[in-house]
Parts: C-alpha cells; structure tokens; sequence
C-alpha cells in the first residue's frame, strides 16, 4: 500500500516526488491523473528524447459529477464508483514504480459542498493525495497537452476542451520561440495564451439540464443558444485579437474524438487514426448531423460512443457547435490528447529532463 504522503498531487507545479529518492530526474517514472466530473484517467510514462514513452494508462467512466448541479453534493454512489477507479490508478502507480506524479481533481471537486470531504477520503481509504486545481490552472495544463497540433504558421488559434462539468476556451497566439512540436515549459505555454476562459458547463451538466435521451432539433437548439449566451463574454473579449487564413480551432475532448470516429466510419475508437485529424468545417457538420440522426439505441451500439456516453454525445455537440457559431473556421484539428499529456510535460520540463539529454546526460 502506498502511504497517502507518497503519492502525492499537492506540492508544487513541479510535482512531487512520491519515493523520495535522490536519483538523476531523467530516471523517473511519471504519473498525470486527471479527475473530472465525469472520467477518471491516468498515464504514466517515461521521458523519451523529444518527449515521452506512455507506459501504462487508464480510463474508466465514473460520473463524479452525476446529479451534482441539482443537490450541490457529491453522491454516494458516484464516490463509489470512483473511489474504486481511484484505487486501480493507485495499483497501476506502485506496479510502475512511479516516482514523480502530479494528481489532480477538476469541477465536481471544486464546486461540490462536500469536495473536501471527499478529497479526505480518497487520501484516507486509497492513499492519494488530489490537488483541486483553480480553473485557470486547468486551461493552461489543457493547452500545454495540446499546442504541439496547433499550425505554427496560423496567427492564433482557437482551443477548446470539453469537459463533463466545465469547459475551457483557450485563445493561443503563434509560438514565435519556434519550439514547434517540442516539449515546452509552463511559462513558454503561459506566454502563448492570450486570453481563455472556463465555462461552467459540460457534457454532464448540460445533458442533465436539457436532456440527453430523445433530443429534438429544437431541444438541441436550445442547447447551442444555451452555450452561446455564456459565450458570449469571451468572444467579446476576442474581438482586437490578430486572426489569419490558417486560423482553425483546436478541439480535444469524447465529444471531437467521437465526431472524428464517426466521420471515419470506424467500427472501434482508434486513437492513431484520430489524433492530430483535419477535419474542415462541412465534414464535421456532416458528422455532428449523423449523430443527431441517430435514436438512443444506435448511439449504444456505435463502437465509438456506447452506453456510457449515448445520454451525453449530443450535448458535447451542442457545445462544440456554439464554438463553431462563434469562431468560425475552416478547419479543426482533433486531439487526443490534452490535460494528463499537459503534467507530463510540465513535470518533465520542471526536472529538465530533455536539457540533460541534449547535454548528453543519458
């Protein structure tokens, strides 16, 4: 069992140093957990010599947040469901010998009355310490995962994670240090977002208010004109920023890897297929249409949506679509990737791992 003052997410951008063992940094093993409000997933991974080799991951639908906007509270049910997800991330931790990790838990956490009660308890009953990361953190860990997708000759770019509880809008400007695809710091990715905002709804909460079931044309437009209304300050906000004809949005979230399988017609998710996609604007109305075509039962039996998800797809597409209302774009790139690919890289940076490398250090 792994002490809860081992695995630790608290301390410092940095990470923390779950063994306490004085060894070379480019010998760690690394950790990124990301809680929200309805996924719960780990990598874990090894530097590399551009970047990093993922070792082990995880993945579980937990639905955190279930029922949160209506009661305030946590449900018993949902921290079940998690504490057990929890725990399996904690098992895949010590069976890697991870030694620097950064744990942290997103909306559902931090609005949810009892957050902090359950914080304290998944320290006590699974030996983790999570760190309720502010909003602003969550963006920039989310566009630091992401920005190696971003065209480097595009003036700036317009990415969005869509998340269950909140959703995170991100203004990023052109890398004029030219690091390109390679691993960055956390003050070089903060030097590139010009503006981003959190919007407090996702996939879960929007489904939960709206519905997710049987959604009409004229329910889904309620959705988008929903979204859009708390757009709106932020698209306001953009209006003096530098736009070229490569401007394009930047998407990573279920909701644009699902529209990315569907315009594929795969029969099963496939990340190597999805990661890093093009997609132009009318291929990713044509998608968005066919899942609105499809019933509830088709939504459960497509290889990339299934029953976890069918009750929320529709309202990610509402989300994605009130995007697209507000900064129109030819193209789209599709990530999956993001917030768990973001702690690595800062963690990794933080240790300098890639400076020893090019020093010779490995």
């Amino acid at each position: 069992m792994v002490s809860s003052n081992e695995v630790s997410g608290e301390a410092t951008p940095g990470g923390t140093d779950m063994r306490g063992q004085d060894r070379p940094n480019y010998g760690h093993v690394y950790a990124a957990l990301d809680l929200g409000t309805n996924n719960c997933r780990l990598l874990v991974a090894r530097p590399s010599r551009e970047g990093f080799r993922i070792i082990d991951a995880f993945s579980r639908i937990v639905r955190l947040g279930e029922g949160l906007t209506q009661t305030g509270r946590l449900g018993q049910p949902a921290i079940e469901r998690t504490l057990s997800a929890l725990d399996v991330c904690r098992s895949k931790m010590e069976q890697r010998g991870v030694s620097r990790a950064r744990l942290i838990a997103t909306e559902a956490c931090r609005i949810a009355l009892n957050g902090s009660d359950f914080i304290d308890r998944v320290r006590e009953e699974v030996g983790l310490h999570l760190e309720v990361v502010d909003r602003e953190t969550e963006a920039h860990l989310a566009a630091s995962g992401c920005a190696a997708l971003a065209d480097a000759e595009a003036e700036s770019v317009v990415l969005f994670d869509i998340g269950g509880g909140s959703s995170e809008i991100v203004w990023l400007a052109r890398d004029e240090q030219g690091a390109g695809a390679s691993p960055i710091s956390d003050a070089h990715m903060r030097g590139r977002v010009r503006l981003w905002a959190s919007l407090q709804l996702g996939v879960v909460t929007i489904a939960e208010k709206f519905g997710g079931f049987d959604v009409t044309p004229q329910l889904y437009q309620r959705m988008v004109d929903h979204v859009a209304g708390e757009l709106a300050p932020f698209l306001s906000r953009t209006a003096g920023e530098r736009r070229c004809n490569r401007f394009h949005l930047l998407g990573t979230s279920g909701t644009v890897t699902t529209i990315a399988g569907v315009h594929l017609g795969l029969a099963r998710y496939d990340r190597r297929r999805v990661d890093g996609l093009w997609m132009n604007d009318g291929e990713v109305s044509t998608a968005i249409d066919h899942l609105r075509a499809m019933s509830y039962a088709d939504r459960v039996a497509n290889g990339c949506i299934g029953p976890e998800r069918a009750d929320l797809v529709l309202a990610g597409c509402a989300i994605f679509d009130a995007i697209r209302q507000a900064f129109p774009a030819e193209r789209i790139r599709i990530a999956d990737r993001g917030l768990r690919e973001g702690i690595l890289m800062q963690l990794m940076s933080a240790d300098r791992v890639w400076s020893q490398d090019r020093n010779g250090a490995r």
